[in-house]
């Protein structure tokens, strides 16, 4: 059964409909796409998805897709921010526009950076906000570069110094090597992924062991200031074991928070809610669990946050960290 068929199965009204939500991280790909077998997730499905959600905006991530076939290799990757500012163009008209661009890019450039990160600007529509480099091997994707690799100091520097935003995709063992690098560059605004991705899936060791050692690095990693962190990337049943994706029905908000809560919660009163903001990772996350379950998730994962507190998670952060025009709370 198609994954949004299978989601429907299960459908629940929102909870808390009039409070904003900037969608901090999603993908789009055309049919068969890159590294994406099956059908089309375009703007048009995302909407679908987001229903009656008061999602005001939302931002585009990396997804390995759009790739111009020839020119520099380096350039290869501005392709997908020309996909993406074209998806953003049509969404514009609509209640959930996208209104921020994370970018692929290889940080080991040094002097050629630069004129990558103009490109991404040209073709951006004023929309591009940053780099996501992957740092962890759980899923296949692009420019893959280890924290520990020198040649990237100078990109974060160049990033730093033109005001976009470093977005890192590092596993739960490497958390600590990831604040290291955070506090050898402090004026750099630094996003951490998917709740620093605690894989309990059973492919990276005993869930115990993993759950220890991700908790240790964030609690670590939530001492260097210029971090935020995305609280989301939930749905991704092969690596967190939940067992949903097989099932019949979908789980419930109220399975997923229970299964989610204190490690989100954890995340929360570690960072605080200023430095932490919801994201749906979709459709990679429609593997496990249906849009509105996940926001209803959320809502009742913060429902013991303030107001103001609650703003920041589904809104403000978002808004601050990537500098949107729209989506505020």
């Amino acid at each position: 059964m198609p994954r949004q068929a299978w989601h429907g199965l299960l459908r629940e009204s929102p909870i808390d409909p009039g409070r904003a939500i900037v969608d901090a991280h999603h993908h789009l790909w055309r049919a068969n796409e890159g590294p994406h077998p099956g059908p089309a997730y375009l703007h048009d499905q995302l909407l679908a998805d987001i229903a009656e959600r008061n999602v005001i905006g939302t931002i585009y991530v990396e997804s390995g897709v759009g790739l111009r076939r020839d020119g520099p290799e380096e350039l290869r990757g501005v392709g997908e921010t020309e996909f993406a500012a074209s998806q953003a163009a049509a969404s514009a008209g609509t209640k959930s526009p996208i209104v921020g661009i994370i970018a692929g890019a290889d940080l080991r450039l040094r002097d050629r950076l630069e004129g990558v990160l103009d490109a991404h600007e040209e073709v951006g529509a004023g929309l591009f906000r940053g780099i996501r480099q992957r740092h962890d091997r759980s899923a296949p994707g692009p420019a893959y570069t280890p924290l520990t690799d020198p040649s990237v100091r100078p990109a974060i520097a160049l990033l730093t110094r033109r005001d976009f935003t470093f977005d890192a995709q590092a596993a739960f063992s490497q958390l600590e090597e990831l604040a290291a690098f955070a506090d050898a560059a402090p004026d750099t605004r630094i996003v951490l992924q998917h709740l620093g991705m605690p894989l309990t899936g059973g492919r990276f060791g005993p869930a115990a062991e993993v759950l220890e050692t991700w908790r240790k690095g964030i609690a670590r990693l939530a001492l260097s200031p210029n971090v935020t962190i995305k609280l989301g990337g939930i749905g991704m049943d092969s690596l967190y074991g939940m067992g949903w994706a097989e099932r019949a029905l979908p789980p419930s908000s109220d399975e997923v928070a229970a299964w989610w809560g204190d490690k989100i919660r954890l995340c929360i009163d570690s960072f605080g809610p200023s430095r932490c903001m919801f994201e749906s990772n979709f459709p990679v996350d429609g593997e496990g669990l249906g849009y509105g379950v996940m926001w209803n998730a959320f809502s009742k994962i913060a429902e013991c946050y303030s107001q103001s507190e609650r703003d920041d998670l589904f809104a403000g952060t978002a808004s601050r960290t990537y500098r949107l025009e729209r989506g505020r709370a």
